[in-house]
């Protein structure tokens, strides 16, 4: 499933629009939504962010995730809504313009502080019309909180891919 995800990231991004009024990140003011699947080892869920764009490269946001399908550990039933819910203040660098890439198309790295862990992301969005596109991205903890996270404490605390649309909600 998450080979399918990649090339059909690949190809997205590149589909290059010659459409000016399309663009992936336009600086200051900027507000995009993005909502998709989150796929994990031990399980998949939804996630949704927002990004504001505080300057021509950066912006700052919030994420959420909430895994619905979660497989069994060691016979334990299920995880309760902590070990299912995350919760992240996000940093981006967006970096489409500044490499040189078309102006529906932007990738950002970025660092992200949450309620498991402080880790990293890097992810791209392509926008196809003003205001519609998809995006796919990739994160991954740098330090968590409990080193000696066991069970469903791993939920939501491991290295997870996301996948879905973007929405362009700025003025």
């Amino acid at each position: 499933m998450r080979k399918i995800f990649a090339c059909l990231f690949l190809l997205v991004i590149s589909y290059q629009q010659s459409d000016a009024q399309i663009s992936a990140y336009k600086g200051k003011d900027d507000l995009r939504y993005q909502i998709g699947a989150n796929l994990q080892k031990w399980g998949t869920g939804i996630v949704t962010s927002i990004d504001y764009g505080l300057g021509p490269s950066f912006s700052i946001g919030a994420q959420a995730s909430y895994l619905l399908g979660v497989k069994s550990f060691d016979g334990v039933d299920k995880p309760g809504f902590g070990d299912r819910f995350d919760l992240k203040a996000r940093f981006n660098a967006n970096l489409g313009n500044v490499i040189g890439l078309p102006s529906n198309v932007d990738l950002y790295p970025g660092l992200n502080l949450g309620l498991k862990n402080f880790g990293a992301h890097v992810g791209g969005r392509v926008f196809f019309d003003k205001g519609f596109g998809l995006f796919a991205e990739t994160q991954f903890p740098i330090a968590r909180y409990n080193s000696d996270a066991i069970g469903y404490e791993k939920l939501n605390n491991q290295i997870s891919f996301n996948v879905g649309v973007a929405f362009d909600l700025s003025k």
